[in-house]
């Protein structure tokens, strides 16, 4: 069992920082994002098989929210280079451990309900990628038109397995716009949530087929150490490299509901909101407000009159107000403002 949780977060400065990433920061409920999602992983197997792919600078963090976790969680990514290189690193390190290992792979930034649609979910995806010796990704029902995840193509069914249904993937789509997006809804598309499970091995021998440019450099981990294969793998994602260019791919549909808590505009969906329509984390108060989305950082206090459609965040002593409709563009809008 891997956890992803070395990304940023940007889309949640100022709360978010390379310092304070948003696994630290209570998105999905009142809890830190990465001890809802340890706590899922502790549903699915015992602590010693839990791994946290992470970087240095955030082991210390995690370990002061996740306070009984074993230290053998913590697996050090040595340098960020995307999930292709990471995932393959892992599976690398596990396959040698265990050659029909079997990986589950979560994100640190998800919301998931109810935990017993998880558990039923993955014990059937494991069942098939041991089985049929797939590269699975669950796949959950569209709610609503999106264009910051990844669509899934349905194929055809696969052999029973489990208590959820499972299918062959025809094609993985990439962010679409809306318009598309729409078109992949009606037409019975998945979003793809970026849960995988496969066998370590199967990973291995995909990479070696499709992403020869992160394989081929797996044998530094033995040779020369992490930080060797670190410092020369290109950064990639694992969708691209791999689930786009594979024919092993499969989707087992998840028994729960998913919400990838992406950016300011999730809180709407993850937190209550009053009668008017206002999400608020923190001390804040709203006056004459309406669909307001607010975050007041511990110790602080944020107060909105009159105001409608905003996301307005206070942390570590920044303020930051923008529409709600551009939420979606933080990163983008982040860039701008630092000139980076």
């Amino acid at each position: 069992m891997t956890i992803l949780a070395g990304g940023i977060g940007s889309r949640f400065w100022p709360a978010s920082t390379p310092e304070r990433p948003k696994q630290l920061l209570p998105l999905g409920s009142e809890r830190p994002l990465i001890v809802d999602t340890f706590e899922r992983a502790r549903a699915l197997v015992p602590d010693e098989r839990i791994r946290i792919l992470a970087g240095e600078h955030l082991v210390g963090p995690f370990r002061s929210v996740l306070r009984d976790a074993p230290e053998s969680v913590y697996w050090i990514e040595p340098r960020a280079r995307g999930t292709a290189p990471v995932l393959a690193w892992a599976a690398w390190k596990l396959a040698r451990l265990d050659p029909e290992a079997v990986m589950v792979s979560l994100h640190a930034d998800h919301l998931v309900e109810p935990l017993d649609g998880l558990v039923e979910t993955v014990a059937t995806a494991v069942e098939i990628a041991a089985r049929d010796e797939l590269l699975l990704s669950v796949g959950v029902s569209p709610d609503r038109i999106e264009t910051g995840y990844g669509h899934i193509e349905p194929g055809e069914p696969l052999p029973p397995a489990g208590r959820a249904s499972a299918l062959r993937v025809a094609a993985f789509h990439e962010k679409p716009d809306a318009r598309t997006a729409r078109r992949y809804v009606d037409s019975g598309y998945l979003w793809n949530t970026g849960i995988f499970v496969w066998k370590a091995s199967v990973l291995l021998e995909e990479l070696a087929r499709h992403a020869p440019e992160v394989a081929e450099l797996l044998p530094l981990i033995d040779e020369s150490g992490d930080a060797a294969f670190f410092d020369a793998v290109p950064v990639s994602v694992i969708d691209r490299a791999v689930m786009e260019r594979s024919d092993r791919v499969g989707t087992v549909i998840a028994r729960f509901t998913w919400d990838d808590v992406g950016s300011w505009e999730a809180l709407a969906r993850t937190r209550g909101s009053d009668g008017d329509g206002n999400v608020v984390v923190g001390d804040a108060r709203i006056a004459d407000g309406a669909r307001n989305v607010v975050y007041a950082e511990e110790g602080s206090r944020v107060v909105v009159l009159g105001g409608e459609d905003l996301v307005v965040v206070h942390s570590g002593g920044t303020t930051m107000v923008l529409p709600r409709a551009r939420a979606g563009e933080m990163k983008e809008l982040l860039a701008r403002l630092t000139g980076e």
